[in-house]
Protein backbone atom coordinates (compact mmCIF):
# COMPACT_ATOMS: atom_id res chain seq x y z
CA UNK A 1 0.00 0.00 0.00
CA UNK A 2 2.78 2.34 0.99
CA UNK A 3 4.66 1.58 -2.33
CA UNK A 4 1.77 2.34 -4.24
CA UNK A 5 1.01 5.66 -2.89
CA UNK A 6 4.70 6.20 -3.50
CA UNK A 7 4.55 5.56 -7.09
CA UNK A 8 1.15 7.85 -7.84
CA UNK A 9 3.03 10.75 -5.79
CA UNK A 10 6.32 10.11 -7.88
CA UNK A 11 3.65 10.16 -11.55
CA UNK A 12 1.59 13.30 -9.92
CA UNK A 13 5.37 14.80 -9.64
CA UNK A 14 6.40 13.52 -13.06
CA UNK A 15 2.61 14.79 -14.65
CA UNK A 16 3.36 18.10 -13.21
CA UNK A 17 6.65 18.51 -14.00
CA UNK A 18 5.54 17.27 -17.45
CA UNK A 19 2.94 19.85 -17.77
CA UNK A 20 5.29 22.55 -16.68
CA UNK A 21 7.97 21.55 -18.80
CA UNK A 22 5.97 21.41 -22.04
CA UNK A 23 4.17 24.60 -21.41
CA UNK A 24 7.42 26.41 -21.01
CA UNK A 25 8.65 24.86 -24.35
CA UNK A 26 5.27 26.30 -25.53
CA UNK A 27 5.80 30.13 -24.30
CA UNK A 28 9.60 29.82 -25.38
CA UNK A 29 8.68 28.57 -28.84
CA UNK A 30 6.41 31.75 -29.21
CA UNK A 31 7.52 35.14 -31.08
CA UNK A 32 8.33 37.49 -28.81
CA UNK A 33 7.66 41.52 -28.87
CA UNK A 34 10.85 42.59 -27.06
CA UNK A 35 12.51 45.90 -27.89
CA UNK A 36 9.13 47.45 -29.01
CA UNK A 37 7.59 50.11 -27.14
CA UNK A 38 6.84 53.72 -27.19
CA UNK A 39 7.97 56.60 -24.97
CA UNK A 40 5.42 59.38 -25.93
CA UNK A 41 3.47 61.04 -22.95
CA UNK A 42 0.57 62.94 -22.70
CA UNK A 43 1.79 66.48 -21.99
CA UNK A 44 -0.10 67.65 -18.93
CA UNK A 45 -1.52 71.37 -18.73
CA UNK A 46 0.32 72.80 -15.21
CA UNK A 47 3.54 71.77 -17.73
CA UNK A 48 2.93 74.26 -20.29
CA UNK A 49 3.23 78.35 -19.23
CA UNK A 50 -0.25 80.12 -19.01
CA UNK A 51 -0.09 81.83 -15.61
CA UNK A 52 0.49 85.58 -17.91
CA UNK A 53 -1.74 84.75 -20.90
CA UNK A 54 -5.12 82.80 -19.00
CA UNK A 55 -4.77 84.58 -15.52
CA UNK A 56 -7.04 83.32 -13.00
CA UNK A 57 -10.09 85.91 -12.48
CA UNK A 58 -12.68 84.50 -10.47
CA UNK A 59 -15.40 83.71 -12.76
CA UNK A 60 -17.05 80.59 -13.98
CA UNK A 61 -17.84 78.19 -16.96
CA UNK A 62 -21.00 78.87 -19.17
CA UNK A 63 -23.89 77.25 -18.42
CA UNK A 64 -26.10 75.03 -20.94
CA UNK A 65 -28.85 77.87 -21.38
CA UNK A 66 -25.40 80.52 -22.18
CA UNK A 67 -27.41 82.10 -25.07
CA UNK A 68 -29.92 83.43 -22.30
CA UNK A 69 -27.73 86.16 -21.18
CA UNK A 70 -27.87 88.12 -24.59
CA UNK A 71 -32.07 88.50 -24.36
CA UNK A 72 -32.49 87.97 -27.93
CA UNK A 73 -35.24 84.70 -28.23
CA UNK A 74 -34.46 84.57 -31.71
CA UNK A 75 -30.90 83.11 -31.54
CA UNK A 76 -31.56 80.86 -28.75
CA UNK A 77 -34.48 79.34 -31.36
CA UNK A 78 -31.74 79.50 -34.25
CA UNK A 79 -29.29 77.32 -31.67
CA UNK A 80 -32.59 75.08 -30.98
CA UNK A 81 -33.48 74.37 -34.90
CA UNK A 82 -29.89 73.77 -36.20
CA UNK A 83 -29.14 71.34 -33.41
CA UNK A 84 -32.41 69.56 -34.49
CA UNK A 85 -31.70 69.54 -38.13
CA UNK A 86 -28.40 70.10 -39.06
CA UNK A 87 -26.50 67.35 -41.49
CA UNK A 88 -23.63 67.57 -39.90
CA UNK A 89 -24.65 66.71 -36.11
CA UNK A 90 -26.57 63.86 -38.62
CA UNK A 91 -23.26 62.23 -39.29
CA UNK A 92 -21.99 62.92 -35.83
CA UNK A 93 -25.13 60.92 -34.65
CA UNK A 94 -24.64 58.40 -37.27
CA UNK A 95 -21.04 57.74 -36.14
CA UNK A 96 -21.64 57.45 -32.98
CA UNK A 97 -24.35 54.45 -33.69
CA UNK A 98 -21.90 53.16 -35.97
CA UNK A 99 -19.72 53.09 -32.92
CA UNK A 100 -22.00 51.49 -30.46
CA UNK A 101 -22.38 49.07 -33.24
CA UNK A 102 -18.57 48.03 -33.05
CA UNK A 103 -18.44 47.63 -29.21
CA UNK A 104 -21.55 45.29 -29.13
CA UNK A 105 -19.60 43.53 -31.80
CA UNK A 106 -16.51 43.41 -29.31
CA UNK A 107 -18.33 42.56 -26.34
CA UNK A 108 -19.87 39.34 -28.22
CA UNK A 109 -16.49 37.77 -28.37
CA UNK A 110 -16.49 37.56 -24.64
CA UNK A 111 -19.32 35.77 -24.14
CA UNK A 112 -20.13 31.79 -25.16
CA UNK A 113 -21.26 31.09 -28.74
CA UNK A 114 -24.01 28.76 -29.03
CA UNK A 115 -25.24 27.54 -32.45
CA UNK A 116 -27.61 24.78 -33.99
CA UNK A 117 -26.73 23.29 -37.99
CA UNK A 118 -29.06 21.23 -39.56
CA UNK A 119 -27.72 19.44 -43.23
CA UNK A 120 -29.14 17.07 -45.74
CA UNK A 121 -27.38 15.26 -48.28
CA UNK A 122 -28.34 12.36 -50.84
CA UNK A 123 -25.01 10.86 -52.13
CA UNK A 124 -23.97 8.00 -53.74
CA UNK A 125 -21.36 5.32 -51.97
CA UNK A 126 -18.44 3.97 -53.68
CA UNK A 127 -18.61 0.31 -54.37
CA UNK A 128 -14.42 0.02 -53.76
CA UNK A 129 -14.02 2.65 -51.12
CA UNK A 130 -14.00 2.72 -47.52
CA UNK A 131 -17.45 2.21 -47.41
CA UNK A 132 -18.74 -1.17 -46.09
CA UNK A 133 -21.56 -3.06 -47.13
CA UNK A 134 -24.33 -2.77 -47.32
CA UNK A 135 -24.07 0.71 -47.80
CA UNK A 136 -21.32 0.24 -50.93
CA UNK A 137 -22.30 0.85 -54.17
CA UNK A 138 -25.95 2.44 -52.92
CA UNK A 139 -27.37 5.78 -52.32
CA UNK A 140 -27.85 7.08 -48.89
CA UNK A 141 -29.36 10.36 -47.03
CA UNK A 142 -27.85 11.39 -43.92
CA UNK A 143 -29.29 13.60 -42.04
CA UNK A 144 -27.01 15.33 -39.82
CA UNK A 145 -28.27 17.77 -36.77
CA UNK A 146 -25.99 19.47 -34.16
CA UNK A 147 -26.18 21.90 -31.62
CA UNK A 148 -22.57 23.28 -30.75
CA UNK A 149 -21.24 25.30 -28.41
CA UNK A 150 -17.83 27.11 -27.93
CA UNK A 151 -16.04 29.60 -25.52
CA UNK A 152 -12.94 31.82 -25.76
CA UNK A 153 -11.07 31.24 -22.42
CA UNK A 154 -9.07 34.34 -23.61
CA UNK A 155 -6.74 33.88 -20.90
CA UNK A 156 -4.21 36.76 -21.88
CA UNK A 157 -7.00 39.16 -22.02
CA UNK A 158 -7.07 40.09 -25.91
CA UNK A 159 -10.84 40.13 -26.56
CA UNK A 160 -11.32 41.76 -22.86
CA UNK A 161 -8.61 44.55 -24.50
CA UNK A 162 -10.75 44.70 -27.66
CA UNK A 163 -13.63 45.50 -26.23
CA UNK A 164 -12.22 48.71 -24.04
CA UNK A 165 -10.47 49.75 -26.74
CA UNK A 166 -13.80 49.75 -28.96
CA UNK A 167 -15.62 51.46 -25.55
CA UNK A 168 -12.92 54.11 -25.33
CA UNK A 169 -14.04 54.74 -29.07
CA UNK A 170 -17.35 55.34 -28.65
CA UNK A 171 -16.60 57.73 -26.11
CA UNK A 172 -14.35 59.71 -28.40
CA UNK A 173 -17.02 59.66 -31.01
CA UNK A 174 -19.71 61.25 -28.57
CA UNK A 175 -17.22 63.76 -27.70
CA UNK A 176 -16.67 64.18 -31.17
CA UNK A 177 -20.55 64.70 -31.78
CA UNK A 178 -19.94 67.53 -29.12
CA UNK A 179 -17.11 68.93 -31.52
CA UNK A 180 -19.32 69.30 -34.08
CA UNK A 181 -22.01 70.87 -31.55
CA UNK A 182 -19.89 73.46 -30.10
CA UNK A 183 -18.45 74.72 -33.68
CA UNK A 184 -21.93 74.66 -35.40
CA UNK A 185 -23.41 76.67 -32.18
CA UNK A 186 -20.86 78.95 -32.72
CA UNK A 187 -20.57 79.52 -36.12
CA UNK A 188 -24.47 80.64 -35.96
CA UNK A 189 -23.54 82.68 -32.46
CA UNK A 190 -20.69 84.32 -34.57
CA UNK A 191 -22.72 84.97 -38.33
CA UNK A 192 -25.62 86.16 -36.16
CA UNK A 193 -23.27 89.16 -34.08
CA UNK A 194 -22.31 89.82 -37.67
CA UNK A 195 -25.36 89.95 -39.06
CA UNK A 196 -26.07 92.66 -35.91
CA UNK A 197 -23.18 94.46 -36.99
CA UNK A 198 -24.27 95.08 -40.41
CA UNK A 199 -27.72 96.07 -39.66
CA UNK A 200 -26.04 98.89 -37.32
CA UNK A 201 -23.19 100.02 -40.04
CA UNK A 202 -26.76 99.57 -41.99
CA UNK A 203 -28.52 102.64 -40.08
CA UNK A 204 -25.33 104.67 -39.83
CA UNK A 205 -25.12 104.17 -43.65
CA UNK A 206 -28.53 105.22 -43.86
CA UNK A 207 -27.72 108.30 -41.97
CA UNK A 208 -24.87 109.54 -44.05
CA UNK A 209 -27.17 108.88 -46.51
CA UNK A 210 -29.74 110.84 -45.32
CA UNK A 211 -27.34 113.74 -44.43
CA UNK A 212 -25.59 113.53 -47.94
CA UNK A 213 -28.73 114.60 -49.68
CA UNK A 214 -29.42 117.75 -47.34
CA UNK A 215 -25.88 118.69 -47.81
CA UNK A 216 -26.67 118.05 -51.51
CA UNK A 217 -29.95 120.06 -51.43
CA UNK A 218 -27.87 123.07 -49.62
CA UNK A 219 -25.73 123.34 -52.27
CA UNK A 220 -27.98 123.46 -54.59
CA UNK A 221 -29.58 126.23 -52.92
CA UNK A 222 -25.91 128.03 -52.37
CA UNK A 223 -25.29 127.68 -55.96
CA UNK A 224 -28.57 129.01 -57.12
CA UNK A 225 -27.56 132.21 -54.48
CA UNK A 226 -24.61 132.32 -56.41
CA UNK A 227 -22.40 131.23 -53.41
CA UNK A 228 -21.16 127.69 -54.81
CA UNK A 229 -20.00 127.07 -58.11
CA UNK A 230 -20.77 123.31 -59.86
CA UNK A 231 -17.64 121.83 -58.32
CA UNK A 232 -19.17 121.81 -54.52
CA UNK A 233 -22.25 120.66 -56.82
CA UNK A 234 -20.42 118.13 -58.39
CA UNK A 235 -17.98 117.07 -54.63
CA UNK A 236 -21.75 116.36 -53.14
CA UNK A 237 -23.17 114.67 -55.46
CA UNK A 238 -20.14 112.07 -55.52
CA UNK A 239 -19.99 112.21 -51.87
CA UNK A 240 -23.70 111.10 -52.15
CA UNK A 241 -23.06 108.17 -55.09
CA UNK A 242 -20.67 106.68 -52.48
CA UNK A 243 -22.95 106.99 -49.87
CA UNK A 244 -25.68 105.07 -51.36
CA UNK A 245 -23.55 102.72 -52.84
CA UNK A 246 -21.96 101.74 -49.33
CA UNK A 247 -25.90 101.12 -47.91
CA UNK A 248 -26.30 98.76 -51.67
CA UNK A 249 -23.44 96.84 -50.14
CA UNK A 250 -23.96 96.57 -47.14
CA UNK A 251 -27.83 95.22 -47.46
CA UNK A 252 -25.96 92.64 -49.97
CA UNK A 253 -24.14 91.62 -47.50
CA UNK A 254 -26.71 91.48 -44.53
CA UNK A 255 -28.14 88.73 -47.33
CA UNK A 256 -25.32 87.05 -47.62
CA UNK A 257 -24.74 86.76 -43.99
CA UNK A 258 -28.67 85.65 -43.97
CA UNK A 259 -28.03 82.56 -46.77
CA UNK A 260 -24.99 81.62 -44.31
CA UNK A 261 -27.31 80.63 -41.33
CA UNK A 262 -29.54 79.35 -43.56
CA UNK A 263 -27.09 76.61 -44.14
CA UNK A 264 -26.19 76.27 -41.08
CA UNK A 265 -29.43 75.56 -40.11
CA UNK A 266 -29.63 72.85 -42.29
CA UNK A 267 -32.59 74.53 -44.31
CA UNK A 268 -32.89 76.28 -47.66
CA UNK A 269 -31.84 80.16 -48.37
CA UNK A 270 -34.91 81.39 -48.23
CA UNK A 271 -35.10 80.45 -44.97
CA UNK A 272 -32.58 82.94 -44.19
CA UNK A 273 -34.85 85.61 -45.78
CA UNK A 274 -36.91 84.92 -42.55
CA UNK A 275 -34.33 86.24 -40.11
CA UNK A 276 -35.42 89.57 -38.61
CA UNK A 277 -32.69 91.72 -37.32
CA UNK A 278 -31.02 90.96 -34.67
CA UNK A 279 -31.57 92.15 -30.82
CA UNK A 280 -28.48 91.49 -28.73
CA UNK A 281 -27.82 92.72 -25.57
CA UNK A 282 -24.20 93.17 -24.21
CA UNK A 283 -24.28 90.33 -22.44
CA UNK A 284 -22.23 89.10 -19.07
CA UNK A 285 -19.09 90.15 -18.25
CA UNK A 286 -16.16 87.77 -19.65
CA UNK A 287 -14.59 86.53 -16.51
CA UNK A 288 -12.33 83.91 -16.86
CA UNK A 289 -12.83 80.52 -14.31
CA UNK A 290 -9.89 79.53 -12.18
CA UNK A 291 -7.70 76.92 -12.48
CA UNK A 292 -8.55 77.05 -16.43
CA UNK A 293 -6.18 75.15 -18.22
CA UNK A 294 -6.19 71.94 -16.14
CA UNK A 295 -10.35 71.94 -15.93
CA UNK A 296 -9.81 73.26 -19.56
CA UNK A 297 -8.72 68.96 -20.17
CA UNK A 298 -12.36 68.04 -19.61
CA UNK A 299 -14.35 70.20 -20.17
CA UNK A 300 -13.57 71.01 -24.02
CA UNK A 301 -14.78 68.52 -26.26
CA UNK A 302 -12.05 68.20 -28.74
CA UNK A 303 -9.50 67.16 -25.73
CA UNK A 304 -11.67 64.88 -23.93
CA UNK A 305 -11.87 62.81 -27.87
CA UNK A 306 -8.39 63.27 -28.03
CA UNK A 307 -7.82 61.68 -24.74
CA UNK A 308 -10.53 59.00 -25.21
CA UNK A 309 -8.43 58.02 -28.46
CA UNK A 310 -5.20 57.67 -26.64
CA UNK A 311 -6.96 55.50 -24.28
CA UNK A 312 -8.42 53.83 -26.94
CA UNK A 313 -5.09 52.72 -28.28
CA UNK A 314 -3.69 51.97 -25.36
CA UNK A 315 -5.76 48.69 -25.48
CA UNK A 316 -4.73 48.07 -28.95
CA UNK A 317 -1.34 47.80 -27.85
CA UNK A 318 -2.31 45.30 -24.90
CA UNK A 319 -4.33 43.72 -27.43
CA UNK A 320 -1.54 43.27 -29.98
CA UNK A 321 0.64 42.08 -27.42
CA UNK A 322 -1.96 39.31 -26.38
CA UNK A 323 -1.61 38.39 -30.02
CA UNK A 324 1.64 36.67 -28.85
CA UNK A 325 -0.05 34.59 -26.39
CA UNK A 326 -1.84 30.83 -27.47
CA UNK A 327 -5.82 31.11 -27.80
CA UNK A 328 -7.38 28.46 -26.13
CA UNK A 329 -11.04 27.97 -27.24
CA UNK A 330 -13.48 25.53 -25.57
CA UNK A 331 -16.12 23.68 -28.39
CA UNK A 332 -18.32 21.35 -27.12
CA UNK A 333 -21.39 19.74 -29.69
CA UNK A 334 -24.15 17.18 -29.04
CA UNK A 335 -26.76 16.06 -32.15
CA UNK A 336 -28.16 13.47 -34.13
CA UNK A 337 -26.11 11.75 -37.26
CA UNK A 338 -27.92 8.69 -39.49
CA UNK A 339 -28.49 7.39 -42.42
CA UNK A 340 -32.34 8.35 -43.50
CA UNK A 341 -34.92 9.56 -41.49
CA UNK A 342 -36.26 6.50 -39.95
CA UNK A 343 -33.18 5.99 -37.54
CA UNK A 344 -32.70 9.36 -37.48
CA UNK A 345 -34.79 10.18 -34.31
CA UNK A 346 -33.25 7.16 -32.28
CA UNK A 347 -30.84 7.59 -29.54
CA UNK A 348 -28.52 5.43 -31.34
CA UNK A 349 -27.74 7.82 -33.91
CA UNK A 350 -26.70 10.54 -31.18
CA UNK A 351 -23.37 12.36 -31.34
CA UNK A 352 -21.22 14.03 -29.49
CA UNK A 353 -17.73 15.66 -29.13
CA UNK A 354 -15.94 17.76 -26.38
CA UNK A 355 -12.21 19.30 -26.27
CA UNK A 356 -10.37 22.33 -26.35
CA UNK A 357 -8.54 23.89 -29.77
CA UNK A 358 -4.96 25.62 -29.30
CA UNK A 359 -3.32 28.16 -31.54
CA UNK A 360 0.22 28.99 -30.84
CA UNK A 361 2.11 31.58 -32.60
CA UNK A 362 5.38 29.79 -33.18
CA UNK A 363 6.47 31.69 -36.64
CA UNK A 364 4.81 33.87 -38.75
CA UNK A 365 6.99 35.81 -40.30
CA UNK A 366 7.26 38.95 -38.29
CA UNK A 367 3.84 39.56 -38.39
CA UNK A 368 2.73 39.62 -34.94
CA UNK A 369 5.76 42.03 -34.61
CA UNK A 370 5.06 44.84 -37.47
CA UNK A 371 1.36 44.52 -36.03
CA UNK A 372 2.40 45.40 -33.08
CA UNK A 373 4.79 48.11 -34.18
CA UNK A 374 1.80 49.71 -35.88
CA UNK A 375 -0.41 50.26 -33.20
CA UNK A 376 2.46 51.61 -31.16
CA UNK A 377 2.52 54.34 -34.19
CA UNK A 378 -0.66 54.79 -34.07
CA UNK A 379 -0.35 55.42 -30.05
CA UNK A 380 2.33 57.66 -30.67
CA UNK A 381 0.27 59.60 -33.15
CA UNK A 382 -2.86 60.29 -31.35
CA UNK A 383 -0.11 61.33 -27.87
CA UNK A 384 0.95 63.59 -30.34
CA UNK A 385 -2.73 64.50 -31.56
CA UNK A 386 -4.05 65.23 -28.05
CA UNK A 387 -0.59 67.24 -27.43
CA UNK A 388 -1.25 69.81 -30.28
CA UNK A 389 -4.95 70.07 -29.44
CA UNK A 390 -3.79 70.78 -25.98
CA UNK A 391 -1.79 73.71 -27.03
CA UNK A 392 -3.64 74.93 -29.90
CA UNK A 393 -7.01 74.89 -27.14
CA UNK A 394 -4.59 76.97 -24.59
CA UNK A 395 -4.08 79.78 -27.43
CA UNK A 396 -7.18 79.80 -28.62
CA UNK A 397 -8.94 80.99 -25.33
CA UNK A 398 -5.20 83.32 -24.64
CA UNK A 399 -6.30 85.05 -27.83
CA UNK A 400 -10.04 85.45 -27.58
CA UNK A 401 -9.39 87.00 -24.17
CA UNK A 402 -6.96 89.31 -25.78
CA UNK A 403 -8.98 90.37 -28.57
CA UNK A 404 -12.13 91.31 -26.42
CA UNK A 405 -9.21 93.17 -23.49
CA UNK A 406 -8.37 94.85 -26.30
CA UNK A 407 -12.45 95.52 -28.04
CA UNK A 408 -12.86 96.91 -24.35
CA UNK A 409 -10.05 99.34 -24.56
CA UNK A 410 -10.98 100.47 -28.39
CA UNK A 411 -14.49 100.83 -27.35
CA UNK A 412 -14.29 104.22 -25.24
CA UNK A 413 -12.09 105.77 -27.85
CA UNK A 414 -14.95 104.87 -30.50
CA UNK A 415 -17.64 106.22 -28.58
CA UNK A 416 -15.27 109.22 -28.16
CA UNK A 417 -14.93 109.63 -31.88
CA UNK A 418 -18.18 108.86 -33.07
CA UNK A 419 -19.50 111.90 -30.40
CA UNK A 420 -17.05 114.46 -31.98
CA UNK A 421 -18.03 113.32 -35.82
CA UNK A 422 -21.57 113.82 -34.85
CA UNK A 423 -20.55 117.52 -33.86
CA UNK A 424 -18.53 118.03 -36.91
CA UNK A 425 -21.39 117.01 -39.14
CA UNK A 426 -23.90 119.16 -37.40
CA UNK A 427 -21.43 122.04 -37.35
CA UNK A 428 -21.19 121.45 -41.51
CA UNK A 429 -24.53 121.47 -41.70
CA UNK A 430 -25.17 124.75 -39.90
CA UNK A 431 -22.52 126.69 -41.56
Amino acid sequence: MKAQLIRTAVSRRVAKASITLMFSAVMSACVNYAGITSGKQMTQPQTLATQQSIPSDGGHWPSADWADQFGDAQLKALLAEALKDSPSLAQARARIAAAAAYTETAKSNTLPKVGATYSFTREQFSSNALTPPPYAGTWQSQNEGLLSASYDLDLWGKNREALKSSMSQLKASEADAEVVKLTLTSAITRDYNQLARLFALRDIAQQEVAQREQIDRITASRIANGLDTEVERKTAEANLASSRSALASLDGSIVTTRYQLAALLGAGPDRGLSITRPTLGIGDEVRLPDNLPADLVSRRPDLVAARWRVDALTHDVKEAKAEFYPDINLSAAIGLDAFGFGRFLTAASRTANVGPAIHLPIFDGGELRAQLKGRYADFDNAVAGYNQTLVTALSEVASQLAQIRSTDAQLGEAEAAQDAARSADQLALTQ
